[in-house]
């Protein structure tokens, strides 16, 4: 492991700080970087180099950053390692951190990794019920049927499902996080009842929903696989969970249940999915995040009318992204203040 560099914190100007792909979170211009601009000396940089470890290098070099910011922009660990001894502080400006190699920058580099872990609890939370919802109407259905000029649903019986949340069953992967128990006080909100799976078997004390009314907890995901209408994926994306969700638990679910993703795309088994999704083995997936995004043109979950695709929208509502860019501005104001960024995750 690295040696510890001392750090002081008088500074006789402000650190430079270079965010490698802020048009990922800039995409319209909308957004507002004056906070953090007044406490670095700051580079965006608008196109992503993800895929030019040259660049990214000659643009960590050039503006001698001592912050590197990234938004879901994998960044090797062969690139990381060249970095000059300038950088101090990686910066992941979201929560998920799995795009960054985060052992290799703690034990070689000693350079501190931080995440903002809250930002978009509701939003994304609000995404999940938004499939919800539109799942016990049809209403994706309904709409492709109107739009290929079928109104038969007007002056015939409807021919789609339409059923109630209240009394269903929503069974939450990683439910205990904060995405799910947000999107678990909207369910019970509905009349919904709630099984989340965790590992103990129970939800930590003074949890928000320790003790509540319809909210059961089992200690494996395949025991509220069976008993949900709609699973709902809240999980981090890691080696253990990395491919964890595909026909074996598509398989334990009820031919009329739902499956929601707005985790991450890669948790789920994409090629088994799309082979369950054909055979009819669930009725309906719906998709913020794939493992790929977009997914290439060839994959199959492109062509199935029972599974639905929205592009990573959970996290992207304007308030949404200004309070990704505060919150950074935050870890990153206590790194100057203090030496140490808050949320750091190595």
């Amino acid at each position: 492991m690295a040696s510890p560099r001392p750090l002081s914190t008088k500074r006789s100007s402000p650190p430079a700080a270079i965010f490698l792909n802020a048009s990922r979170l800039n995409y319209d211009g909308a957004l507002d970087f004056g906070r953090l601009s007044s406490l670095t000396a700051l580079t965006l940089h608008p196109v992503d180099c993800a895929r030019d470890p040259a660049e990214i290098l000659s643009l960590v070099s050039s503006t001698r950053a001592e912050i590197v910011i990234t938004k879901e922009m994998e960044l090797p660990a062969s690139v990381l390692r060249r970095f000059g001894p300038h950088v101090r502080l990686l910066c992941e400006a979201g929560t998920g951190y799995n795009n960054l190699p985060v052992s290799v920058a703690r034990e070689e580099k000693n350079v501190d990794v931080c995440n903002v872990p809250e930002y978009s609890t509701e939003a994304v939370a609000h995404c999940a019920v938004t499939y919800l919802m539109n799942f016990s109407m049809s209403m994706f259905q309904q709409q492709a049927a109107l739009q290929r000029g079928d109104r038969s649903n007007f002056t015939d019986k409807v021919s789609v499902p339409l059923t109630e949340l209240g009394g269903k069953t929503l069974g939450l992967v990683g439910g205990a996080g904060r995405i799910g128990s947000c999107v678990a006080e909207v369910a019970l909100a509905l009349g919904m009842e709630v099984a989340i799976s965790s590992r103990k078997g129970r939800l930590p004390e003074g949890h928000r929903l320790a003790g509540r009314e319809r909210v059961r907890v089992v200690g494996k995901v395949d025991d509220l696989l069976p008993v949900s209408d709609y699973v709902s994926i809240h999980c981090p994306l890691n080696d253990e969970t990395r491919g964890s969700f595909g026909r074996e638990q598509l398989e334990k679910m009820k031919r009329s249940a739902f499956l929601i993703n707005t985790a991450r795309g890669a948790i789920l088994n994409e090629e088994e999915l799309v082979e369950c999704m054909r055979e009819g083995v669930i009725a309906g997936a719906g998709l913020d995040t794939q493992s790929s995004e977009p997914p290439p043109p060839e994959s199959g979950l492109w062509s199935l009318p029972n599974v639905w695709m929205t592009p990573h929208t959970g996290w992207r509502r304007i308030e949404t992204r200004q309070r990704l860019i505060d919150q950074t501005a935050d870890n990153i104001e206590a790194y100057i203040n203090t030496g140490k960024a808050t949320n750091v995750v190595n």
